[in-house]
């Protein structure tokens, strides 16, 4: 009897792409691909450690799973089950255990499971994976785009993050297979790539190249291939030639993600980034000098130990001084076996909460800023799907990100269509097919 399969993902890109290689792995053995709310004879956690909220999340995912199929095989997985499998191993519905470094293996330890019910924890460690863990993902149900894992692991153990120790020291795809499976992914229709990894910057400086500029300038070349989107960057990337070569290269999308996570330096200093806000002011405007249109979105983080009202005014300033076109406002978390976790000055919930709140209005603001610049002005946007089930409104995104509402009586999503932007309304453009696309 065919048996079938359900993945939770929690997380990041990096996960997402992960999960669908997983899935792939099942597929190729016979196994369906069922919802997770859904029964089915095996469920999946790919879970997340990043914050203290990321690894109860993950705890609650876990402990709920089961009431689904009492009978499933439950098998752990990713960064929360790497940086802590004796909290996984203790909760007893858990059947198997891994790590972030054993994801190719996970259909076969299954197999194995179902033949021997002997519960396992394969989580080893980091410091024995030196190569990059090669996954193949061939296509994404009902998407667009398509996500190309091509790094792995971090070397900068930044003071409050425990991602080092959830997925080891930086390891690079090799460009060969990178390019590979961006053509694989052309022949199955997916026009638009986005690269993905921990630390993206960090691509090839493990082996002194090629970098990721040199993977770039192939992937320009595969025929299909319309948009190349990055994940998140360093502002210490973009150099006056890493920015010249970028902007040479016609695929890649006007959006940047640079981590900031505060602009203020001496909180910079604490959580031991390597800039200054200088210097990501630098990288800001040598982006929009080379790219005019640039998006330029990032992380921030409130909170941090020892963060005064004082610093937290001056990343306010720094936020609007950059004009972000969005951001992500986070809080800071309390990650054990991190060098913030023993530093003074640990900021009140209250406070983070009032901090959080009111960047994340300042956000809003800058957003909606930068997508009504566009009103008045056509754009290419590729379509994704319907806008919350509403019928013949689609939505999708420009290459600079900004997000594209359009009526269309026929289904356009996976293609890409000229539109004229007439207004915004809550960060969303909202726009008119041009009339040969109206039909």
């Amino acid at each position: 009897m065919t048996k079938s399969v359900a993945i939770c993902t929690l997380g990041c890109k990096v996960n997402a792409y992960e999960s669908e290689a997983v899935a792939e792995q099942f597929a190729k053995r016979g196994f369906f691909l069922t919802d997770f709310d859904q029964a089915a004879d095996v469920y999946i956690i790919n879970t997340c450690t990043v914050t203290h909220l990321s690894s109860r999340k993950s705890r609650q995912m876990i402990r709920r799973t089961k009431q689904l199929n009492p009978n499933a095989v439950l098998v752990v997985m990713g960064c929360y089950a790497q940086t802590a499998p004796e909290e996984v191993a203790a909760i007893p519905e858990v059947d198997l255990i891994l790590g972030t470094g054993d994801k190719g293996r996970t259909a076969d330890v299954v197999e194995e499971f179902l033949l021997t019910r002997k519960r396992v924890c394969l989580v080893s460690g980091l410091d024995e994976k030196d190569e990059f863990e090669e996954l193949c993902v061939t296509s994404y149900e009902g998407r667009s785009r398509a996500f190309l894992k091509v790094q792995d692991g971090c070397n900068n153990f930044c003071s409050y993050c425990i991602i080092p120790y959830a997925r080891g020291r930086i390891r690079s795809r090799s460009l060969e297979s990178c390019v590979v499976e961006a053509k694989r992914l052309s022949q199955s229709g997916f026009s638009e790539i986005v690269l993905v990894g921990i630390h993206l910057a960090s691509y090839g400086k493990e082996r002194g190249g090629p970098y990721l500029i040199d993977l770039l300038a192939e992937l320009n070349k595969i025929d299909g291939i319309a948009r190349i989107r990055l994940g998140s960057l360093e502002p210490t990337l973009f150099d006056d030639i890493f920015t010249q070569q970028i902007a040479g290269l016609s695929k890649v999308c006007r959006h940047f993600h640079l981590s900031l996570q505060s602009g203020c330096d001496e909180t910079l200093f604490r959580m031991n980034r390597h800039y200054s806000t200088a210097d990501y002011e630098a990288a800001v405007l040598k982006i929009r000098r080379a790219l005019p249109g640039a998006a330029i979105t990032t992380d921030i983080m409130v909170g941090f130990p020892g963060e005064t009202e004082e610093e937290f005014l001056n990343t306010l300033a720094f936020v609007e001084k950059i004009g972000f076109a969005d951001a992500h406002v986070f809080k800071y978390s309390v990650r054990k076996g991190t060098k913030a976790e023993k530093m003074d000055g640990q900021v009140a919930p209250e406070v983070k909460e009032d901090r959080s709140h009111r960047l994340i209005g300042l956000v809003k603001t800058l957003n909606q800023q930068f997508v009504a610049s566009y009103i008045g002005k056509t754009v290419s946007v590729l379509f994704e799907q319907e806008h919350k089930g509403i019928p013949n409104l689609y939505e999708g995104k420009t290459d600079n990100y900004i997000t594209v509402l359009a009526k269309s009586q026929r289904d356009v999503s996976g293609e890409f269509h000229t539109v004229a932007i007439t207004g915004e309304k809550d960060g969303l453009a909202i726009g008119e097919l041009t009339e040969e696309h109206k039909n």
